[in-house]
């Protein structure tokens, strides 16, 4: 199984090349909105990493946001053209997952703490969601205006690690001692991997002509609730 992983919901542009669950190439900058330049470079370097191994590609998976409009068009479009031009599907795979599965690598004492991905949207509104140790989703994406009181009943029994690139400006607001902050965590393609092979064995495709990501847009807030 040869899937090619496409990460541009924020300012990083990232590319990864897996077989199975082994990554075999990845690249990524973090320079800025580059995107339309560097995409199609960094997948031209991981075709030829499947032309030395006499490979082709079996799907395409990209991130699905939230995240930048300009960054998930130019994504999303890419990852359709391949798609379509090779007759293969398309698989995607959520930001704030990206954004866990780091999250979960560096921390080593984790049992019973919660993870909360944060996507900047503007002012003091973030989209988030909550996982588990395990991983496992707890709480929907919910769109968050971050006060003193925020999350106040979760952060009162569990240690919450926030992270993202809506976690920064948190710091400052969200001070009760169970909050903790990952710093630089960013979404990279290589981190896709593990859930675009399971949606692959799954056979969780997403119909090319039709799917749209999760774009930043008008913020509405919602009532979070914890499973």
């Amino acid at each position: 199984m040869i899937i090619l992983h496409i990460e541009t919901s924020t300012n990083v542009c990232s590319v990864a090349l897996s077989q199975n669950s082994q990554c075999l190439f990845s690249k990524s900058n973090a320079d800025g909105m580059n995107h339309a330049a560097l995409l199609s470079v960094f997948i031209a370097e991981a075709f030829e990493v499947l032309k030395e191994n006499e490979k082709t590609l079996d799907a395409v998976a990209v991130s699905s946001g939230p995240g930048s409009y300009t960054g998930l068009r130019i994504g999303v479009s890419t990852a359709k053209g391949l798609c379509y031009g090779l007759d293969i599907p398309l698989i995607s795979v959520s930001t704030l997952k990206i954004l866990t599965v780091q999250a979960l690598n560096e921390i080593e004492n984790k049992e019973n703490a919660l993870f909360c991905p944060m996507i900047d949207a503007r002012r003091m509104e973030v989209y988030s969601a909550f996982y588990d140790a395990t991983g496992a989703l707890k709480r929907e994406i919910s769109a968050d205006i971050i006060t003193s009181d925020s999350y106040a009943e979760l952060l009162a029994n569990q240690t919450i690690y926030f992270f993202g690139n809506g976690a920064e400006k948190c710091k400052s607001t969200l001070t009760h001692p169970n909050a903790r902050f990952i710093d630089n965590l960013i979404p990279l393609a290589e981190n896709m991997i593990e859930f675009a092979v399971k949606s692959y064995n799954e056979k969780r495709f997403v119909d090319t002509a039709y799917f749209e990501p999760f774009y930043l847009k008008e913020f509405q807030t919602t009532t979070p609730k914890i499973n």
